[in-house]
């Protein structure tokens, strides 16, 4: 009897434990409330996607604040994925090099501020603990050297050339989508030591703007020759085009900028008013420059931004047509401001006296480009955000685009990033 009542206990332990390595897993996500401009980027560029080759001297740098403003251990490991973000079943040992995790150790008090924090930092991957494999990576961070205390996660990449990606941006030709879609025409040519069975083998993803929700999973190539692959299906290529990204200049806390409205400046903090955002589906496209989502940390008040840049609440308004809300439909703000995920941190309210919808963010000092989109309130799980009502689509909209490129040999238990290439509209605008 004892005996049983073990294996039960066991049984059960084991299976809160994979609950919550399940709920664990998300990508680009921040657990905890003390935690705040996460940054993950290249070495010294501070616009790039983290995204590195196998077995390079390619670093990438790590920036985020804890607000709690004292002294914590935090520690990273990477967690290999497959191409939709699955982890993989393998150990740790098979694609971790040296230590299974490594301690951050670079931090700093934040000084010149009202808000009070402190900034840590780390160049990685270290070579006391570094991927072995090529493919999709989540870079989790911990506390006190216990994996159970998942404090952020952020995605990067490791490639291992082994194809050549040829990708054009072109005009759909379907009539419907014709004048508020682009479509990502690509072709991939891999080389002889990629041993193609099958054209399941490939797999291609396509990124817009390096925005996961929204990407396009392409299982089956349409024209497969021997190691060439085409892909041509407008409804797999194909993505609305939106708009340029709306932005916030916050990079003086004593001047207002084009985009505020008012700073107000209290004893413990400040507050800062966007001024208020309208419905810009039914406005004539025009372009001006923006970051495609992103925001930068920077400061025109101090030296350094990262541990000098002051936090100020910021408050934004959206009004939607007829100062009505949206019938079955959530209203979000979209960007990297909210790591581009559609939960209930990033849910906007509507105020019915102002017939407005209004979110306020904690935001430190930099430039932001964020957006309104909507989901479905009863499937916003499933359902992609769209800036069909609150922005409008045009195709000649300038956005940045990633195609990655996925194998998986016969009996592999990981899917490889085995090339990739980036390219952008610009060129289209007429």
């Amino acid at each position: 009897m004892g005996k049983l009542r073990l294996i039960k206990t066991c049984f059960i332990a084991a299976l809160l434990a994979a609950v919550n390595f399940s709920i664990a897993q998300i990508p680009d996500h921040i657990y905890t409330q003390n935690i705040a401009s996460v940054k993950l980027f290249r070495a010294s560029d501070i616009y790039s996607y983290p995204i590195i080759s196998l077995n390079s001297p390619d670093a990438l740098e790590l920036h985020f604040d804890d607000l709690d403003a004292d002294y914590k251990n935090y520690y990273y490991t990477f967690q290999l994925c497959d191409a939709d973000w699955t982890p993989v079943t393998l150990s740790a040992f098979d694609y971790i090099s040296g230590f299974r995790s490594n301690r951050i150790t670079t931090y700093r008090y934040s000084s010149l501020s009202l808000v009070r924090y402190t900034h840590y930092q780390a160049v990685l991957p270290d070579r006391n603990c570094k991927p072995t494999r090529s493919g999709n990576y989540m870079l989790k961070i911990f506390l006190n050297n216990d994996t159970s205390k998942l404090v952020f996660t952020k995605r990067m990449l490791v490639v291992d050339n082994k194809a050549t990606v040829a990708a054009q941006i072109l005009q759909p030709f379907n009539s419907s989508v014709y004048m508020s879609h682009q479509k990502v025409h690509t072709s991939v040519t891999t080389q002889p030591t990629v041993n193609i069975s099958t054209p399941q083998d490939i797999k291609l993803v396509i990124l817009q703007n390096n925005v996961w929700p929204t990407a396009n999973y392409i299982l089956r190539p349409n024209i497969y020759r021997g190691n060439y692959f085409e892909y041509t299906d407008e409804a797999q290529t194909s993505f609305p085009a939106g708009k340029e990204w709306r932005y916030i200049n916050l990079l003086s806390f004593r001047l207002l900028s084009d985009r505020m409205l008012r700073i107000d400046n209290k004893p413990a903090h400040t507050d800062i008013y966007v001024k208020p955002d309208a419905d810009r589906a039914q406005q004539v496209y025009f372009y001006y420059r923006d970051l495609n989502g992103s925001f930068t940390i920077e400061n025109s008040d101090g030296y350094n931004p990262y541990w000098q840049g002051d936090y100020a609440y910021v408050h934004f308004s959206y009004f939607p047509p007829g100062n009505r809300p949206y019938e079955g439909r959530d209203v979000h703000l979209f960007g990297e401001l909210t790591q581009f995920y559609i939960d209930d941190s990033s849910r906007m309210e509507f105020n019915t006296e102002r017939g407005a919808y209004e979110k306020t963010v904690l935001l430190k000092q930099g430039f932001y480009n964020y957006s309104y989109v909507t989901v479905s309130d009863k499937n916003k799980d499933t359902d992609k955000p769209i800036f069909d009502n609150t922005e409008g689509n045009y195709w000649g909209t300038e956005n940045s685009y990633m195609v990655l490129v996925y194998y998986r040999s016969f009996g592999s238990r990981a899917d490889e990033l085995i090339g990739y290439a980036r390219l952008n509209s610009a060129f289209q605008r007429q």
